[in-house]
């Protein structure tokens, strides 16, 4: 039996836990005869339970970022590990895999199926599950009353507003009980007034179901509803603001801003990896 002070240190060193695991990441893209880092040496660490916002500028790279977390790009170099997982080196067919059975999207044009109601939209994901038609719209109604459609569950997306949709689209990353959401400029196709609705939605998931939940965004203004905000500039995150007990967030982590690569290291152009 660990005494009393020992016991908590335990749980909370099982609880901070990383989910997400990012180390030395670079991604190198060939333009003509010009390389361009896309992503320049990134590192960090998310946790299960947090809610964090990946921002920049059109070119900084976080959409890139986005797209080796969820393992639609293979990275040049370094290593992502998901949920103890490394996705680097996974093959296409396990990606399929481990995205459907770990990961939830949430995407800008909300990618709702036309011809079928909120419910079996939100269902749609269970089928590759093996779960019978009941269970599977159960469970699906059920997270449409989490995200405020109690009553819209049979309507079209024809018949709903965007925000309306895009609860829809947060309801089905949920389905599948992934150890990750990814949203991709969720609010994109929203006006202010219903993004910000979207993103206390999106709060309230991760706080209700201790749900991880990694966003990219072009707004400084929606990534301040995250936990933790991730700057990024040029392929490097130059800061993150720790937005956990008070929502302006003035706590700010350098991280990585002036990082070197260790001695000796050769640079991703210099390697064999670097993409044609």
């Amino acid at each position: 039996m660990l005494p009393g002070r020992a016991k908590g240190k335990a749980v909370m060193a099982k609880e901070r836990k990383p989910v997400i695991q990012v180390r030395d990441l670079y991604k190198v893209y060939r333009v003509g005869d010009t390389k361009v880092r896309a992503l320049n040496g990134v590192d960090f660490n998310i946790y299960k339970g947090e809610f964090c916002s990946i921002v920049g500028t059109s070119g900084s790279g976080k959409s890139t970022l986005l797209n080796m977390l969820a393992g639609l790009e293979k990275p040049t170099r370094g290593e992502i590990i998901i949920a103890g997982e490394h996705m680097e080196n996974k093959t296409e067919n396990q990606l399929v895999r481990f995205r459907r059975e770990h990961i939830g999207f949430i995407f800008q044009s909300f990618n709702l199926m036309a011809t079928m109601n909120a419910v079996e939209n939100v269902a749609l994901p269970l089928t590759f599950q093996g779960m019978s038609k009941e269970a599977r719209l159960k469970k699906a109604g059920a997270l449409l009353d989490l995200v405020g459609l109690k009553k819209y569950k049979k309507h079209r997306p024809t018949q709903m507003s965007g925000g309306q949709q895009q609860r829809v689209g947060v309801a089905r990353a949920l389905v599948v009980d992934p150890e990750i959401i990814f949203a991709d400029e969720p609010t994109g196709n929203l006006d202010s007034n219903t993004s910000e609705e979207v993103m206390r939605l999106m709060q309230k998931v991760v706080q209700e179901k201790n749900q991880t939940l990694v966003m990219v965004t072009h707004d400084n203004h929606l990534a301040s509803f995250a936990d933790r905000i991730f700057h990024i500039i040029d392929g490097k995150i130059v800061q993150i603001e720790d937005n956990r007990g008070h929502r302006s967030g003035v706590d700010q982590d350098r991280a990585g801003a002036e990082k070197k690569e260790p001695e000796g290291m050769k640079s991703p152009e210099e390697t064999d990896g670097t993409e044609e």
